[in-house]
């Protein structure tokens, strides 16, 4: 998913009222809905570049960047601050978790932080009052709504003043260029469509998951005010 790195505040809008009107596609929305078209569109050929080379590498990457990148790094570690690392090993897993195709690490820890301040109202970018879908993966495709939230990048500070993150900001889309080009020398197509294709969309669809599924099905055992929910 690319981000661009202007997405500042906005008058407020609604989704609802604004699905009444016809749909004003930002570049930015085709660009990231192309990048998810094409790797979907990869997946098809999966049963025909299947071997065990390409499925354990895809099997690597989805856990390096999912389980390292976005749970370790981008979640816990720089959105909540639940515990500090060494720069080196800090910069180290952002750059991993950059991979997963969810936006650079400023993008998406200030979502995250954005969503826990205003869980499912109005305010949340990824809210399932909006609808299934929207929560689920339509609101990447919403740069104007996106927008309306507010805030954009206010609450992100900590990563901003540092010179990395900023250069992962402007950059990032050239690192996810790089990754299927190395995939590519060391494996063929079959790398590809498995490390980048098959790989992404699973560990997209987990993520994207979490602001749908987990926020419409499932068990609440206390009264935390919002719509989120326990589900296996």
């Amino acid at each position: 998913m690319v981000i661009p790195s202007d997405c500042t505040p906005a008058t407020s809008i609604s989704y609802k009222s604004r699905r009444k009107r016809v749909r004003e596609w930002h570049a930015w929305d085709k660009i990231n809905a192309t990048v998810l078209f094409i790797v979907h569109a990869l997946c098809l050929f999966a049963p025909s570049t299947f071997n065990w080379s390409a499925f354990w590498v895809a099997f690597a990457l989805y856990v390096f960047t999912v389980m390292f990148g976005i749970t370790l790094s981008y979640h816990r570690n720089l959105a909540h601050r639940s515990f500090k690392l060494p720069k080196y090993l800090e910069y180290l897993f952002a750059y991993i978790g950059l991979h997963a195709l969810q936006g650079d690490p400023i993008f998406w820890v200030s979502t995250h932080r954005h969503h826990h301040k205003f869980t499912d109202t109005d305010k949340d970018a990824h809210s399932p009052l909006e609808g299934f879908w929207f929560s689920h993966i339509n609101w990447i495709f919403d740069y104007k709504y996106m927008r309306s939230k507010g805030g954009r990048y206010k609450n992100v500070e900590d990563l901003k003043s540092q010179r990395y993150y900023r250069f992962l900001q402007k950059s990032h889309w050239l690192h996810l260029c790089l990754l299927p080009i190395i995939l590519y020398t060391f494996g063929g197509f079959s790398f590809v469509v498995w490390g980048m294709g098959v790989r992404a969309v699973l560990g997209s669809h987990a993520i994207y998951m979490v602001n749908s599924v987990c926020h419409v099905w499932g068990h609440q055992a206390w009264n935390t005010g919002d719509l989120s929910k326990n589900n296996w």
